[in-house]
């Protein structure tokens, strides 16, 4: 497999961490070697509050010594690691003595990051997460299917966080936090505004195993003091933090997640507008983040589009019942390819239980900011941010101004013209008719990548088909 364009050191040598595994064991597993082993190379820039032990030192781990035996090498630092640092106790990965991948294979893997520059690789504070996500996009669409995980990307949380400006004395809740990138990024807004971050109080919860141990690593080298349970489990079938109420909720929840254990939670008290979807969680998780604000609360949620102004009897009477409530504070539309792993674009929806505007919701369109970092991905730009931000700080005070094709300032009565439909064309008109070139051939190309993977996964699930019904005698050919 060839060097890619446009990528950082780390994510060349994550990609060539593949290619010396591949063969080996199955594509899943790679991100499960790479990631200890980066972790006990960040340990190595001396930028945390973990207690490192000898054994546990990178220039041990990378020293010729036993380097045969460089899988318990591995497990044996991984090991002393947790034993010094209890919150790290069975979250850290010890799978590299377990046969599955040859030492001469590990140890040339173990060789490549030796010099590797994670200060410099462009990831900020927030590494794990931005390593998880690359490991992510590049095995699951390797492996030629899509895993269903996804990192929020930095630009967009900070979007948010700039938004809702949380303080230093707060409490701050994720439903569905994955790696903790919400936290790290609100703990850097509030000591960029100097703010006292040692009173912040920070609540998670999250349904993936793996996901919840890189949290929870994530937490540790930050050295946040961070409730994410004592396991990993389902928000909806097992809250973890039942009785919350945050001062701020941030949440990047799996878009249209469907059969989400409706038929456990009809009478749940979380749903305060309304029985969500058994086919869509949407306005599950939604009304389950109202839920855990407080009676001043504030919270940024990513949504598809579809939730904006979804059809659904159900969903738009649940819809209708929060915007009557008086606490949708604002709607942004963002641009397409945010997200490494998946193209189409999002929006965020501003919940303020205490808005200074009441009555009024900001519509702000933002599907054309953003700079392009490679070809099929986009970042909104520190100045972007800003702009969004300060146009919401503008909204707040009275002093808003519509700006033709970028925002408007929207009445309840007039969102009730629109059959209390969020979408935002139904405010704000922008030019939509032109496309470059350009455009339209990274469009074309990104449908066909979409179509090709669409039918091979249904000829694959064709030929299984077949061969379950030939291992019962039947031919379905004839």
């Amino acid at each position: 497999m060839a060097k890619r364009s446009s990528t950082s050191d780390l994510e060349q040598k994550i990609w060539d961490a593949a290619c010396i595994m591949r063969g080996h064991i199955s594509a899943s597993d790679y991100r499960k070697i790479i990631i200890g082993i980066l972790f006990l190379k960040f340990l190595s820039l001396g930028e945390t509050n973990i207690s490192v032990p000898p054994r546990a030192e990178w220039d041990y781990i990378i020293s010729e010594e036993d380097s045969d035996k460089i899988g318990e090498k591995l497990n044996s630092a991984i090991i002393s690691i947790e034993n010094t640092n209890p919150a790290l106790s069975d979250v850290l990965p010890r799978n590299y003595a377990d046969g599955a991948l040859d030492n001469t294979i590990l140890w040339d893997v173990v060789k490549l990051f030796d010099d590797v520059k994670l200060d410099k690789a462009g990831y900020g504070k927030d590494f794990l997460g931005r390593m998880y996500e690359n490991c992510i996009a590049e095995f699951a669409a390797y492996e030629g299917k899509k895993g269903g995980e996804y990192f929020t990307p930095p630009s967009i949380v900070k979007t948010i966080v700039s938004i809702l400006q949380p303080h230093g004395d707060c409490s701050i809740y994720d439903p569905c936090c994955g790696t903790g990138g919400m936290f790290a990024q609100s703990v850097d807004y509030l000591k960029a505004n100097q703010e006292d971050v040692s009173q912040i109080r920070i609540y998670g919860q999250e349904a993936n195993a793996d996901t919840w141990k890189m949290a929870k690593m994530n937490m540790v080298i930050h050295g946040f003091n961070a409730d994410l349970g004592d396991r990993n489990a389902d928000t909806f079938t097992n809250d973890l933090h039942g009785d919350l109420k945050a001062d701020f909720v941030l949440a990047n929840p799996p878009f249209n997640y469907n059969y989400w254990s409706q038929e456990k939670l009809l009478d749940d008290r979380r749903w305060i507008y309304g029985l969500p979807s058994r086919s869509n969680a949407n306005y599950a998780w939604l009304q389950h983040c109202i839920y855990h604000l407080n009676e001043r609360g504030r919270m940024g949620i990513v949504l598809s589009n579809g939730a904006s102004s979804e059809k659904n009897l159900g969903v738009a009477d649940i819809r209708r019942k929060i915007i009557e409530d008086d606490i949708v504070e604002g709607i942004i539309s963002m641009p397409s390819n945010l997200f490494y792993s998946i193209p189409f674009p999002v929006t965020i929806w501003l919940i303020n239980k205490d808005k200074e505007q009441p009555g009024k919701t900001l519509f702000v369109e933002a599907k054309d900011m953003g700079t392009k970092v490679v070809k099929s991905h986009r970042e909104i730009t520190e100045e972007n941010i800003q702009l969004i931000a300060g146009t919401f700080e503008q909204f707040r005070h009275g002093g808003l101004d519509d700006k033709s094709g970028f925002c408007t300032v929207a009445t309840t009565d007039m969102i009730a013209t629109k059959n209390f439909d969020l979408n935002i064309g139904n405010y704000i008109t922008t030019n939509t008719d032109t496309v470059s070139d350009e455009e339209f051939r990274e469009r074309m190309t990104e449908l066909s990548s979409e179509w090709y993977s669409l039918e091979k996964q249904t000829a694959n699930i064709h030929d299984r088909i077949i061969r379950s019904f030939s291992k019962l005698g039947i031919d379905v050919l004839k």
